[in-house]
């Protein structure tokens, strides 16, 4: 089993190529994997490249085993890997996730920089799989832990948890999204940004992402953070978002589509030993 390990402003993960490999992941294969003391380590692993009418789609799952519709900083290391392992040799192309499709656009020749298409924000209750809260899902009281905060929720292809304060931090992101993921409010669980605004141009965002826990940066969320206080007339249409890992420039049309730009890296090829494949029983 053969991956190859690539981050985006410290949120890393494994690409595990389809057509290199013919082990079946599973989702208790992929948490063993993704485990940081006993396998690879990884934030996710992205399977693919798989054929959709054409086009190269990718499977993206969380470090515990289930699978994220769509994640900006996974699009863009797989297309990186894409562009690295020859498949793509176009400037830019299509590629399909369970969230929607994306366009993504190499700015420079090695692809360590890119522009992706990321789709467009919903603010409804319906997009985010809401239960028992307004339609609008703009600027609303929700309730974790005992504590009320004004939310604006927001899809982008999978469902996010926006919470504007004056201050953010790693411990306030842990203490109220291991709460907020798991709400009542959220029929698929939920992804949580807490969000300082700077300035019209630039916010600083605190990440608990589904699945995975408090996160050094997420490009969906990114775009979700910044759509939200857009909506919210906090900033305006261009806006560079501050993370622990880095950060990432977000263009919000007034439609609401959104565009994302930002670096990637590639790490280095790994393989699981025929030791751990056996003893782990990870062969098909």
């Amino acid at each position: 089993m053969i991956f190859y390990k690539y981050h985006g402003l410290g949120n890393d993960y494994l690409v595990y190529d389809i057509r290199k490999n013919n082990v079946q992941l599973t989702p208790e294969s992929v948490k063993l994997i993704c485990d940081r003391n006993f396998g690879l380590g990884s934030d996710g692993i992205l399977k693919g490249p798989t054929d959709v009418n054409g086009e190269y789609g990718l499977t993206i799952y969380n470090p515990d085993g289930s699978i994220a519709e769509k994640s900006g900083n996974g699009v863009r290391i797989f297309s990186k890997y894409l562009k690295d392992a020859g498949y793509v040799k176009t400037e830019s192309f299509t590629l399909h996730t369970l969230g929607g499709d994306v366009e993504v656009k190499y700015n420079n020749e090695s692809g360590t920089n890119l522009t992706v298409s990321m789709g467009t924000l919903r603010f409804t209750r319906d997009a985010i799989g809401g239960v028992d809260i307004p339609e609008e899902t703009v600027d609303i009281p929700l309730e974790f832990n005992g504590k009320t905060y004004r939310c604006t929720c927001v899809s982008i292809g999978n469902p996010h948890c926006v919470i504007p304060l004056d201050e953010v931090n790693k411990d306030l992101a842990c203490s109220i999204g291991k709460y907020s993921e798991v709400a009542k409010y959220f029929a698929n669980r939920i992804n949580t940004q807490l969000v300082k605004v700077i300035d019209r141009n630039n916010i600083q965002v605190e990440i608990f992402e589904r699945g995975a826990g408090y996160t050094l940066a997420s490009g969906s969320s990114s775009c979700a953070a910044a759509g939200a206080v857009y909506r919210l007339g906090l900033v305006d249409g261009s806006v560079t978002v501050h993370m622990p890992g880095g950060k990432l420039k977000i263009d919000i049309a007034p439609d609401f589509s959104v565009k994302m730009t930002g670096d990637v890296c590639s790490v280095g090829k790994m393989e699981l030993s025929e030791e751990f494949i056996v003893s782990n029983k990870l062969y098909s």
